[in-house]
């Protein structure tokens, strides 16, 4: 497979090693208190260490993180194209499924013993099942309403302060035309989540749509021409070790890193909703919101740096690429898990604020795909979606909490009517998406690839 120059002067291996270290000592903290809180009572210890011990194991996961990313990055040197796509897409999603994957197991086991009305087994007042896609819903959201606007305020930013800025006016962060096979699959993905808020619960038949189409849009990309990675920072040191030692690197790191964010999860999601009880923000604001910041900051830090170094390409195209997969196979496999726990074929239950957030996100989602199905998103799109993001939040601490509900169907509906603004101006740039996505073989989409900004930062 392809190999790395070892003689690279730009590698810094003393910087690299040092990070990696750092990511590595990070973890040991959590997995102590992991260690020390098997077996125990979930309610043992005095209360007010809780968020003391959700930040150390938070902390642990971002480490965790950091190095499955790294070890993932450097196996595309040593296995098949079609592979390194599936294993990297189910790397990308394992923080995040970890915390869910307990609390849908939860959520099951209470379905199990307390019936649909799934009460509290033990930790807090929130229902589990309630709880089991809350956690879904907040990293949804903070992907596209944080991480892809950030990526274009931060290349319009270096742009601004290099000179690079077009006297003509900036058109924007732009992906390469082969992206158009992300956007189709996550416009599949999207419209039929909107049908999920219309159901009483996430079942087994949701499953088989949703993983099926994880499945197509893998073997889709799996067609790839195959490229030597872009590696950089630790994985671009782990890449030029000898073969050998590069295998045994890699595979050391993941192992460590998932034993890291097995053994942390449970204690994490049981920490992070006692401490949203002490911080008066609830259980499930907690696990919304407080949760996805551990799972989801190595990546966007890692996008961050990517448009930090204008290879907005990179950087946007790995977002895209996280919401395929968290939008298809993340919420695909939560009914198997629930299943699985209940001993049941029932699905996941979905109550009204499950069926707002999920209506919520689902819209989200489908504005941010009317935004990029012409591949480039501009500094006023950006700004409409970081600016709904936060509006939603800005709402919800005015109006009552009896409005809460219809606060999040109001935005929702914003969302979908901003999308469907954007596709009506632009007819055709759904079409053409679609056309690229499943139809256009990569020869074709490599030939006409020409962005219209440059990737790379001038020189």
């Amino acid at each position: 497979m392809t190999t790395l120059d070892e003689d690279l002067h730009d590698v810094h291996p003393q910087r690299q090693r040092l990070v990696i270290l750092g990511a590595v000592v990070a973890t040991l903290p959590g997995i102590a208190l992991g260690l020390a809180q098997l077996g125990r009572a979930e309610e043992a210890g005095p209360v007010i260490t809780h968020p003391v011990d959700a930040l150390i194991l938070g902390i642990a996961i971002v480490g965790a993180a950091f190095l499955l990313a790294w070890a993932a990055e450097t196996a595309q040197l040593d296995i098949s194209a079609g592979l390194a796509i599936a294993i990297l897409a189910l790397i990308a999603v394992l923080p995040e499924y970890a915390v869910d994957f307990v609390l849908t197991f939860e959520g099951g086991e209470s379905f199990r013993q307390t019936g649909p009305d799934c009460l509290p087994l033990g930790v807090g007042e929130e229902s589990p099942c309630s709880l089991a896609l809350a956690n879904m819903t907040g990293a949804n959201r903070l992907l596209i309403g944080v991480g892809w606007p950030m990526v274009v305020f931060i290349a319009w930013y270096r742009l601004r302060r290099t000179g690079g800025l077009p006297s003509r006016g900036w058109t924007g962060v732009r992906l390469d035309r082969e992206h158009a096979v992300e956007m189709s699959y996550l416009a599949v993905a999207t419209i039929y989540s909107l049908t999920l808020p219309l159901k009483q619960s996430v079942t087994l038949v949701d499953t088989a749509v949703l993983v099926s189409i994880f499945a197509l849009y893998t073997f889709r990309i799996a067609k790839a021409p195959a490229e030597e990675p872009h590696l950089v920072g630790p994985a671009r040191y782990l890449g030029t070790f000898p073969k050998h030692k590069r295998r045994m690197s890699v595979t050391g790191l993941m192992a460590f890193a998932g034993v890291v964010i097995l053994l942390v999860a449970h204690p994490f999601s049981v920490s992070i909703r006692i401490t949203g009880e002490i911080l008066g923000i609830g259980e499930f604001l907690a696990v919304q919101w407080l949760a996805p910041l551990a799972s989801e900051a190595p990546e966007l830090l890692v996008a961050g740096l990517f448009a930090w170094r204008l290879n907005t390409n990179a950087g946007l195209g790995t977002l895209v690429s996280s919401k395929v997969n968290q939008w298809t196979l993340l919420v695909g496999t939560l009914p198997i898990v629930f299943a699985i726990a209940s001993q049941s074929s029932h699905g996941l239950p979905i109550d009204d604020v499950q069926r707002q957030e999920l209506f919520l996100t689902a819209a989200q989602s489908f504005f941010a795909v009317a935004v990029l199905a012409n591949l480039s998103m501009n500094l006023r799109e950006a700004w409409f979606l970081f600016g709904l993001f936060w509006a939603q939040f800005l709402i919800g601490g005015v109006v009552p909490e009896s409005l809460h509900g219809e606060e999040r169907v109001l935005v929702g509906i914003v969302y979908i009517a901003l999308g469907l603004f954007v596709l009506l101006g632009d007819r055709r740039r759904i079409p053409r998406m679609l056309h690229d996505g499943f139809r256009a073989s990569y020869e074709e989409l490599s030939a006409k690839n020409v962005p219209d900004e440059p990737d790379e930062e001038p020189g």
